[in-house]
């Protein structure tokens, strides 16, 4: 899983030089082994597409063998359900609550699931900003689940994520997949759909669960993002 700086710049369709100022800036995640810089391929494909950089077309080739399905982010809202009033006073805390609330199958070992939501947030926030976080497995593929979900929990009282912007985060939407290839192509709509207005105006006020499905469905439609086209925005 270790990428070479020029693994990188091939990844992300720029040139090596690119790479090392991004890494100059300490914008992109990057490792130092050995004097050399490298990069984790999963976090570094799931960096650039929530940022709608453009990716190499052959990206996602070995993730997923043959046509297998995108998944649809309707669906996998539907999958891991809304939860409102999520209790915790930090983030650990708000995480542990989210986890035990998990529409998850019974192999799935929640402790573990934990262990990695946390470990993910000390590398590197998923606070977005404006109150909104993404917390997430750094490699989605190590929970052998077969339906991927999303989650989405409204927080009781706002508290820190650590986020970019300094604020309080009051909305989680928690992705559990089984492939990469998935998990960054429901990154990538989320991503689009959470910067449509009436969407944003029903997560702000914490609408009802039927309320925010059809608008959701009606922002997806909008941003008019086919599966094929998932990563090469």
């Amino acid at each position: 899983m270790n990428a070479t700086v020029k693994d990188a710049a091939s990844l992300l369709s720029v040139s090596e030089k690119t790479i090392y100022r991004w890494i100059k800036q300490e914008l992109v995640p990057f490792y130092r082994i050995n004097e050399q810089y490298r990069f984790n391929r999963a976090e570094l494909l799931e960096w650039a597409t929530s940022r709608r950089m453009g990716i190499a077309p052959d990206a996602f080739h070995e993730e997923v063998p043959g046509d297998s399905p995108l998944p649809e982010l309707t669906t996998a809202l539907e999958t891991g359900g809304i939860v409102y009033r999520l209790g915790g006073s930090n983030r650990e805390e708000a995480l542990s609550r989210l986890v035990a609330e998990l529409r998850l199958p019974e192999e799935v070992d929640r402790d573990y699931l934990l262990k990695v939501l946390n470990a993910r947030e000390e590398l590197a926030s998923t606070g977005l900003g404006d109150g909104i976080a993404l917390p997430h497995p750094r490699n989605p593929v190590l929970l052998h689940v077969t339906k991927p979900s999303i989650t989405l929990a409204f927080l009781e009282k706002p508290i820190n994520f650590h986020a970019l912007d300094g604020k309080p985060v009051h909305t989680l939407f928690c992705l559990i997949s089984p492939s990469l290839r998935a998990h960054l192509h429901l990154l990538s709509l989320l991503s689009f759909v959470l910067r449509d207005r009436k969407f944003r105006a029903l997560i702000d006020s914490q609408g009802s669960r039927e309320q925010i499905l059809a608008q959701l469905y009606r922002s997806v439609k909008k941003t008019c993002i086919l599966p094929h086209r998932t990563g090469s925005e």
